[in-house]
């Protein structure tokens, strides 16, 4: 499904490729009828935003929202596992779904990071795309919660896996918990995590597994850029599909 690539775009760093981009991608979104009218006019305000602002302004405010904190990871295991054992088994069998379908993925990213995930299963039949988002629906519900609450536009991405996925979550209900929770983003709570993690490093861990960010980390200028993997052309010739 075309919204599935689109969706994972936008949820993803934003650059100046991407901002290259709004027009096709307001036109993707508006022609999407796996979401109400509604939710793609509301998408369309999110391509603005994040296509047609101060790049360096939108960059910042993506990494005060996903890169602080735990509690809207990008990270689909994070809100399941934690730090837990079970979040390895998690990601071994992820990526073995992954590569028996073909599907090969940058040794940079995690498996579980939801922007790919979303790339994969656009690739996919469409019954077995809308049954792996809504495997994962309840995760999209709280991330959505959460969102909300921050009052930030890039809700309205997982309200629309929710429509996509058919799942039904009580929205009211987890935007009342995500209110009574501690945030995790401020300075005061990063601090708090920073020096457990300092414990945990020096009795477990390589500095690199130490320093390893929860969420995905915006690339820096020694890094390999990461293209957007599709093209307006690519988009039209899979119409049909």
């Amino acid at each position: 499904m075309n919204i599935l690539k689109v969706i994972s775009v936008l949820m993803n760093y934003p650059t100046e490729e991407l901002q290259q981009f709004a027009g096709e991608l307001t036109e993707e979104v508006r022609s999407a009828r796996e979401i109400p009218p509604e939710l793609r006019e509301q998408m369309v305000g999110l391509v603005d935003s994040v296509c047609r602002r101060d790049l360096m302004e939108v960059q910042e405010e993506y990494g005060v929202l996903f890169d602080r904190g735990r509690s809207v990871s990008l990270l689909m295991f994070e809100h399941v596992h934690g730090e837990s054992r079970d979040r390895g088994q998690a990601m071994v069998d992820l990526m073995s779904n992954y590569e028996r379908n073909g599907y090969d993925i940058a040794v940079r990213e995690l498996p579980d990071y939801i922007p790919l995930y979303l790339e994969f299963l656009a690739q996919r039949p469409e019954i077995e795309a809308r049954q792996g988002l809504a495997d994962v629906g309840h995760i999209f519900g709280v991330i959505s919660a959460r969102l909300q609450e921050r009052q930030s536009l890039y809700s309205v991405l997982f309200d629309a896996l929710l429509i996509i996925g058919g799942t039904q979550v009580d929205i009211e209900k987890l935007k009342a918990e995500a209110a009574a929770e501690e945030r995790d983003d401020t300075m005061e709570a990063m601090d708090k995590v920073w020096e457990e993690e300092q414990v945990t490093f020096m009795a477990n861990q390589s500095p690199e597994a130490g320093c390893r960010p929860q969420t995905h980390r915006p690339p820096t200028k020694n890094d390999e850029a990461v293209p957007i993997t599709w093209m307006p052309s690519e988009l039209t010739s899979s119409q049909n599909h």
